[in-house]
This record gives structure tokens, C-alpha cells and sequence, in this order.
């Protein structure tokens, strides 16, 4: 053999002992490896598929463990492997290997490493014994490098962890299906369990299974709506335990009217008093509500305030004063003097005076008294009379009083009588309507008075008229010769000085015409 003979040449090599075997050694270490490699090319070519993917592999392996064992692939208890590793290998026949994947799995406050041949969630739980109740959730996310396994529902949303799943949902995509790729993200699976609870509502109580955290979870979860006044027991807040009763009370809507307002609302109140105190709504006074604030509380209910409000009010009313007048035989005719200011009194009445919602409703008089008198004017007239004389065109007169008159004129023919009545043409006295004639009201002037007109000349009142009133002469001018007479003019009435009892010593202001003069 080729070993025997590189003996012989080194029994005959004269170098040293330690050297010859060291030689000796590196040269049969070369030998075995070429040996080996020899071996090596000459073995079977054995198929191994893991998961469906081939790897082909040389072996002198009799059995499949051993071809596994030389290929370096190690197994997982849960993998399966076809045939079986004390198996023959049989040429042609490839080496099946079904890799378990693995899932963390947590549920009932454990989380457990698991590896499965299960396809779906609900074969995975079924080969580790975890059964789901009514309202069980299961939660399925990729673990990825790094991540933390625990995870919070504390929000109600749960997307934090992963998608809300079925027990068909599969474990794996196909394009996750590599093992590889499945050891470096696996799936985490959480089972939450469902807490049995009742829930009243408008007098129907139904049991639920919810994973909700707090009341209000469970009620937003249900699309249950609720008014800000409706009363939820316990407090939305409140934590969700076992066999937690969830009761809530409806407020029913109600509409207030008050202040000029109307107010809608809703209210737990069982009687009226209570609606109102819950909008801080007060009654003062003699303040009324209807319905009364005893009355039962029913939806839609139309509540109305009435505000009532009393206050004394004193009222002022003016008396008039009275005018005299008193004669004073020092002041001349025509002449006045205020001897007494007047001044009113006044009577106060004092009134109790009720208002609904600000409208007077009622009015009382309560009493009325008279708070000052009146002071009666006093004024003085002169009945002095002063003769004297005047320079005219027509030469002197002698005058005893001058009034200041409004002058208009006619003739017969203007004087309202047709040319065929009998008294046409004739005055109140039955004179002729002839220039000297005037009209005048009786009562200031007396019908035979004679007086002088400056532009008109003498004339005696002998006529009256219906519109002939207070100081309102009408001058009587011949038919064919009639002048327009329409302004203000002094007169001046003649001597002789009639009898005291014949003179009118105050005369009348009107009329108010114009001051037009010539």
C-alpha cells in the first residue's frame, strides 16, 4: 500500500527521530484526505425538501436520521419528517421535512412559544387546548424584530393589537410562508376574554359579553347614544368586572319658558321645582309657574315662569287756578295790572301698580291726597275813562276810547239778500246800507255807537253780522262805490261817554288775523 511504502522511504531518511515523525504525520494526514475525497464524489445524491423546497445533498447515509445528521439540519418535536429518521434511505425517494412555525400565544395572563403545523387560529387553539366563550375576541399582529409582546386594550380600539380575527383566519400569508421569514416575525396571538354583563336601558336588561375596559367602552361599543342629562350607573369611567349591571336612567325633554326666553332642556326631575332648580332657574316673590312646581314631569312638557312684580308709583296731577278780574279806577280804560300771580296746585294720588313678566297687569289707587292749593290769579282793569281830542282830515274829534279793530267792507249787494227780499238794502236797525254805516259785534261795541275811522271817516254801528265777532268791524260803502277794506286799523269811539253799565270794560283778544296794515 502507498502508507507502507512511505515507512519504508522514512525508516531509510537519516534525519532525526522528531523530525521523521513529523514528516510522517503531515504526509498520511494528506493521504486520508484524499481519501476522503475520493469518498466524497463517489457517495448517492439524496433530496431533502424542507417545506417544499429541494436541497440536494451527497451521502454514504444508510438511514435518514444519519443523511440529516451529516447535512447539519436539526429538527424541532413539532416538525414532521417523511420517512421517519431510522428509515432507509431509498434511492430516488426524497427526505420531506414540514417545519412547525412559531407562534407566541397569549391568553389568560400567560404567554406562551409554541411552534404548529395548524394553518388557521382556531386549530392553533385547539391544539393547545384554549376554548373560546360568547364575546371572546382574538387579536392577531406580526411580531416583529425587537417588539414588545405585551400590548394595551385600554383604549377599546385594540388597534395597538394587531386586527380583531376569526378562528379561520390563517396564520400565515403565502408570501410569509418561508421559515426563515416566519422565525424572524412571527405571529402573536392574543385570546381576550369576554365579561358578562347586564345592561338596562328604557326598562329592557340585556346581557352582554363584552372585552371593554370601562362602562363607556361597553356603551360607545353598542352605539348606545346618551344626553348629557342622562344618568349612566355606575360613571362611564367605572372599570368593568364581572357581572357589572350597567343602568341607565333617561331624561325626558322639557322646553321653559322665562326671562322673555325659552329654554330647551332635558331633565331627570320627577316634578317641576326640580327642572327649574336644575337650570338655576329662582322664584322671587310673587313669581308663579305653570304647572305648578308639584306637578309630575312629562316629556315634551311646556313650563312657563311668570314673573311678578309690584311697585308703588305717585303720580302728580295739576289743579288749574282761576282768573278774576277787579275793576281799578286808577288805571285808564284798556289798561290791565297783574295784582296776583296765579299758581297751580297739585294733587298726588299714589298707585299699587302689578307686572307680569315686566307688562302692567293691574293698577290700585291707594290713596290720593291734595299736596298744594292752588293761588287764584287776581288781575285789575281800568274803568278810568280819559277824553280827548284828535286831529283828523275831517277836523277835530273828541274821543273817549281807541280799539284796535280788524276792518272789512261791504254793500247792500254783498250783505247776503237778494235784490228781492223785502229788508234788501237795510241794516239791523233798519237804516239804509249807506257809507257811515258800520258793523259791529254788540257785545264789544253797542249798536248807535258812533266812532271815527281814519280812511274811512265818521260812522255809527248799525249793523251786525254771522262772522261780525269780538273786535271785527264791517265798513259799509254806497252800491257802485265800494272799497276793500282788509287790515287792522285804531278806531276811535266818540263822545259822549256811554252809562258805566253800557261799556264793555275787558274785550276779547280775537280775532287772530294778521296785522295787515294800510
Amino acid at each position: 500500500m502507498a502508507s507502507e511504502g512511505i515507512t519504508a522511504k522514512l525508516a531509510s531518511w537519516t534525519a532525526p527521530a522528531w523530525l521523521r515523525g513529523l514528516v510522517a504525520l503531515t504526509l498520511l494526514a494528506g493521504a486520508l484526505a484524499v481519501l476522503g475525497l475520493g469518498l466524497a464524489r463517489t457517495g448517492s445524491i439524496v433530496v431533502i425538501e424542507i417545506d417544499g423546497q429541494p436541497h440536494p445533498v451527497r451521502s454514504h447515509a444508510t438511514t435518514v436520521g444519519d443523511v440529516l445528521r451529516q447535512a447539519g439540519i436539526n429538527l424541532y418535536p413539532e416538525d414532521i419528517l417523511a420517512p421517519g429518521p431510522e428509515e432507509p434511505v431509498v434511492a430516488g425517494q426524497p427526505i420531506v421535512i414540514r417545519r412547525a412555525r412559531p407562534v407566541t400565544l397569549s391568553t389568560d395572563g400567560q404567554i406562551s412559544q409554541i411552534r404548529t403545523q395548524a394553518t388557521t387560529v382556531g386549530q392553533l387553539l385547539g391544539e393547545v387546548g384554549v376554548q373560546t366563550g360568547p364575546g371572546d375576541e382574538i387579536w392577531f399582529r406580526m411580531l416583529a424584530d425587537g417588539a414588545d409582546p405585551a400590548c394595551s386594550f385600554t383604549s377599546g380600539s385594540g388597534q395597538e393589537c394587531g386586527q380583531l380575527v376569526t378562528a379561520n383566519a390563517p396564520l400565515y400569508a403565502e408570501a410569509n410562508s418561508q421559515p426563515d421569514i416566519i422565525d424572524d416575525d412571527p405571529p402573536f396571538i392574543t385570546v381576550r376574554r369576554a365579561t358578562a354583563i347586564t345592561l338596562s336601558d328604557r326598562g329592557v336588561t340585556t346581557t352582554l359579553y363584552t372585552t371593554a375596559a370601562t362602562v363607556g367602552q361597553v356603551l360607545d361599543g353598542q352605539g348606545v347614544s346618551l344626553f348629557l342629562a342622562d344618568q349612566v350607573t355606575p360613571s362611564l369611567q367605572s372599570r368593568i368586572t364581572l357581572g357589572t349591571a350597567i343602568a341607565i336612567r333617561r331624561s325626558v325633554p322639557v322646553q321653559i319658558e322665562v326671562d322673555g326666553g325659552v329654554i330647551h332642556t332635558r331633565t331627570l326631575a320627577g316634578e317641576v321645582a326640580g327642572a327649574l332648580g336644575q337650570e338655576g332657574i329662582a322664584l322671587v316673590g310673587r313669581d308663579t309657574v305653570s304647572p305648578p312646581l308639584d306637578a309630575p314631569i312629562r316629556p315634551y312638557m311646556a313650563i312657563r315662569v311668570t314673573r311678578i312684580r309690584e311697585e308703588l308709583a305717585v303720580e302728580f296731577d295739576p289743579i288749574p287756578f282761576l282768573t278774576v278780574w277787579v275793576a281799578d279806577p286808577a288805571l285808564e280804560i284798556d289798561t290791565r295790572r297783574l295784582v296776583q300771580e296765579g299758581q297751580l296746585g297739585l294733587t298726588k294720588r299714589r298707585y299699587r301698580i302689578v307686572y307680569h313678566d315686566g307688562q302692567e297687569v293691574s293698577r290700585t289707587l291707594e290713596d290720593a291726597w291734595s299736596e298744594q292749593t292752588p293761588v287764584t290769579k287776581t288781575l285789575a282793569y281800568g274803568t278810568k275813562i280819559v277824553v280827548r281830542t284828535l286831529e283828523t282830515p275831517d277836523g277835530p274829534i273828541e274821543y273817549w276810547r281807541k280799539i284796535r279793530v280788524y276792518t272789512t267792507s261791504y254793500t247792500a249787494a254783498s250783505a247776503g239778500r237778494p235784490k228781492t227780499h223785502p229788508r234788501y238794502g237795510y241794516t239791523r236797525l233798519g237804516w239804509k246800507a249807506v257809507k257811515g254805516v258800520v258793523a259791529t259785534d254788540p257785545t264789544v261795541i253797542p249798536l248807535r255807537t258812533r266812532m271815527y275811522i281814519p280812511g274811512y271817516g265818521i260812522g255809527t254801528a248799525a249793523d251786525t253780522g254771522g262772522g261780525i265777532k269780538g273786535k271785527f268791524v264791517d265798513l259799509c260803502f254806497d252800491e257802485g262805490k265800494y272799497q276793500s277794506w282788509h287790515w287792522w286799523t285804531d278806531i276811535y269811539l266818540l263822545t259822549p261817554v256811554p252809562p258805566a253799565s253800557q261799556i264793555r270794560w275787558i274785550l276779547p283778544d280775537w280775532p287772530k288775523y294778521p296785522d295787515r296794515r294800510r
